[in-house]
């Protein structure tokens, strides 16, 4: 199932325009990054309250709703933007969820000359911690997104009940990503011109491959989410300082995962139209963590969350309803474990 253009009398995600937009706006800051942040169902503790007045709220069984908490997470070059059709999906079902500005994206505060990974794991890390206060944690993240969130996977120690991986790159990925990776002659050739590509031209190019890429369909490519991605290249410099850092994130997945650590609930999603990172990356990723489930859509593209909002949105609410019960049953089982061994 694609998505269908929506009427012009239609908002973001289909909502009717006269209908008040469900999701909440707000910047905050994680790990020392400001960020902004999309929010649908119950409020989060207010960050000023001291750490100590948190974790006793944490232990307090009456602040814990029922309902796990769904911490959604984009992909490279995108914001939490792209996740907006599938929060009003969410929010229209009452599923508390967040999606936030990964670090050099969207608006939040750029990424610090370095390793990009260990940035984004503490970013990650610091989301996540903040939305346990609340309730169950479970993660979801589409590309760059989705191996941010088998990275906080590989953390016993954060209290995630469990995993969505939607087209996480570096086991089996596209033509597009190796060449990305070995810089051949002719990216090579575009980063030393002595003189600016024209950044009309750059925008155009931008607009052209952007809904190939992207969706499963590019006839029915969203022209605001389409926008959205192209105003990211804007001239040759900006075009060009991407093209480096791609290329810098690319070596870094070489080395990004330790997927024996990874002993939650996983749900692996591969999409059969991706042009970025192959079905097959799915099932490989399905192949290395032996517990995982997986999903192979064959009509989805590399963001299904764009593609397909409302079968996404009830695909993370099943799973995170499931994965919530089977972590919880586990601890349980171990605590009697534990407390069997001490007697």
């Amino acid at each position: 199932m694609t998505a269908t253009k929506r009427p012009d009398s239609a908002g973001p995600g289909g909502r009717p325009s006269s209908d008040p937009d469900p999701i909440r706006v707000s910047f905050r800051r994680y790990a020392g990054v400001r960020t902004r942040v999309l929010e649908v169902g119950d409020l989060v503790p207010d960050p000023e309250l001291p750490r100590r007045s948190l974790r006793r709220r944490a232990a307090t069984p009456h602040v814990r709703p029922s309902a796990p908490r769904l911490v959604l997470l984009h992909g490279y070059c995108d914001s939490a933007d792209t996740w907006r059709p599938a929060l009003e999906q969410l929010a229209a079902a009452g599923i508390p969820a967040v999606a936030v500005d990964l670090p050099g994206f969207g608006d939040a505060q750029p990424l610090r000359p370095g390793p990009m990974l260990p940035q984004l794991d503490a970013f990650t890390t610091a989301v996540v911690r903040e939305q346990a206060v609340l309730g169950s944690v479970v993660l979801a993240g589409n590309s760059l997104g989705g191996t941010m969130s088998l990275r906080a996977a590989q953390n016993s120690r954060l209290p995630i009940s469990g995993v969505v991986s939607i087209a996480a790159p570096g086991f089996v990925d596209s033509w597009l990503i190796r060449t990305v990776a070995r810089y051949p002659f002719p990216l090579r050739l575009y980063s030393a011109l002595p003189v600016p590509v024209p950044g009309f031209l750059v925008r155009k190019v931008a607009e052209q491959l952007v809904p190939r890429l992207l969706y499963a369909d590019s006839t029915a490519a969203d022209a605001m989410q389409v926008q959205r991605f192209t105003a990211l290249f804007p001239d040759y410099r900006a075009t060009k300082s991407r093209l480096e850092q791609a290329r810098q994130l690319v070596a870094e997945l070489a080395d990004a995962y330790r997927l024996d650590s990874v002993k939650v609930p996983l749900l692996v999603v591969a999409c059969g139209k991706d042009k970025l990172v192959t079905a097959a990356s799915g099932r490989q990723l399905h192949t290395l963590v032996p517990h995982s489930r997986l999903l192979v859509r064959e009509d989805w593209g590399h963001c299904p969350q764009l593609d397909d909002p409302v079968e996404v949105a009830e695909l993370l609410t099943y799973f995170a309803a499931s994965a919530v019960r089977t972590t919880q049953a586990k601890r349980a089982v171990e605590a009697v474990s534990e407390d069997t061994a001490a007697g």
